[in-house]
């Protein structure tokens, strides 16, 4: 870190003030709360570059080093968003809105995400926050990722997929199957004692890494300002974990109030602004009751026309590109951002690893951000059904693909 951005860290933490007043006043002027996506796309691409929290190397590096601490801060994420989440229902502000467990969907959306995310070197978000970054590998499985989605859920995959959502196992009351209905206890009592073990592992974790912060000191200089280590330095997963389930919140309610009734998502607005820029007509979101039943459109050079409108949720769109927009933020303090040449070969792979894992979210309705963080705090039992799913199929393309691993091997 030089000196000139050690002095001038006020400067950064004073424009993302002003932007998240701005569009939050801007939000309250117009009663248009999907103004609000942009602060909470951003914050989320700033604090997901700060700890390199992507779901990619946090299963992978179980393997690969024996480093539990990413996969523990994503739990943190839950734990945190799921508090959260029954306080806000509690007061009445949003209403739970858990995902269908469609268990064909989850297996096999999870296991071609889990070996997406594997080849492509991150999940949608790693994708997301790391082109920001500039990786020039994730910028080409960023690419890949819509074509795979697109491929489910407008193209030869849509059948495939539509067949596979009869398999579903509802709850006694028809609705969606959740920790809660299983084991017959309120959200909200599930949420506090998961919270509470997680504050106990969390803290006896804290307590073991203080002797590597010690050590690490003198490089990190922690004896900077609180704030202007928040801006400058790297986080650990556990404190970003923290941060986005924060944030989680106020993205539900966000969400809600823009004619989406779900939290933080990632794969969907990939999705919807490829579709933005390449399709008509169209059918935009901004807030509720903004959907329109599907249409008929004229197709051009076509008499009559039968493309039905495809839905634009822009909560979704102005989220992802503001969350790109924050990462760059993070890595251009830290000193982070650079295009580095990568051989073709991974590119190549990256690309075709993305359209992989593209499919997998869209088939298991969902991808780390979606599925794992905010699907498992809502307790889904789909999205449960699909993270495992995917852990395990991210631990055994890890072993083949990045390990080398064979299994005449001795």
């Amino acid at each position: 870190m030089t000196e000139t951005a050690e002095q001038n860290w006020k400067k950064p933490l004073l424009i993302v003030a002003l932007m998240v007043i701005g569009f939050t006043g801007l939000a309250l002027i117009t009663g248009l709360w999907v103004f609000t996506a942009i602060p909470v796309g951003f914050l989320f691409g700033f604090f997901l570059e700060k700890a390199d929290l992507c779901g990619a190397s946090a299963f992978s590096e179980v393997l690969l080093m024996k480093d539990y601490t990413k996969i523990g801060g994503l739990w943190v994420v839950i734990a945190v968003s799921m508090i959260g989440f029954a306080i806000i229902s509690a007061l009445g502000w949003i209403s739970l809105n858990p995902k269908p467990f469609n268990w064909l969907n989850a297996i096999i959306g999870g296991i071609l995400f889990g070996i997406g995310i594997v080849l492509a070197g991150g999940c949608v978000s790693g994708c997301l926050f790391k082109s920001g970054q500039g990786n020039i590998n994730s910028m080409a499985g960023l690419i890949g990722i819509p074509l795979g989605v697109a491929a489910v859920k407008y193209g030869p995959l849509q059948g495939c997929a539509m067949y596979l959502k009869q398999f579903s196992v509802p709850d006694a009351g028809g609705g969606s199957l959740t920790l809660s209905s299983v084991t017959g206890l309120p959200y909200g009592v599930l949420a506090v004692l998961i919270g509470a073990v997680t504050l106990l592992a969390t803290w006896r974790i804290r307590r073991a890494d203080q002797n590597r912060q010690k050590r690490q000191t003198a490089v990190m200089k922690q004896d900077l300002p609180f704030l202007q280590r928040l801006v400058l330095r790297p986080w650990r997963p556990w404190q970003a974990g923290i941060a986005i389930g924060l944030l989680a919140v106020f993205a539900y309610m966000s969400s809600a109030a823009s004619g989406r009734n779900y939290p933080l998502g990632v794969t969907s607005g990939v999705l919807n602004t490829q579709v933005l820029l390449t399709d008509a007509p169209l059918n935009h979101v901004y807030a509720p009751f903004s959907v329109a039943p599907p249409v008929k459109a004229p197709v051009f050079g076509a008499t009559e026309g039968a493309a039905p409108a495809k839905k634009i949720t822009w909560w979704l769109v102005l989220e992802i590109v503001a969350l790109v927009a924050g990462a760059a933020f993070s890595a251009r303090l830290s000193q982070k951002t650079q295009f580095l040449p990568r051989p073709p070969d991974q590119t190549v792979i990256a690309f075709f690893g993305g359209i992989l894992l593209g499919a997998g979210a869209a088939i298991g309705h969902g991808c780390v951000v979606g599925n794992i963080m905010s699907g498992f705090a809502l307790m889904s039992i789909g999205s449960v059904v699909f993270g495992i799913t995917v852990v395990l199929a991210n631990w055994a393309t890890t072993y083949f693909y990045l390990m080398g691993g064979g299994i005449m091997e001795k």
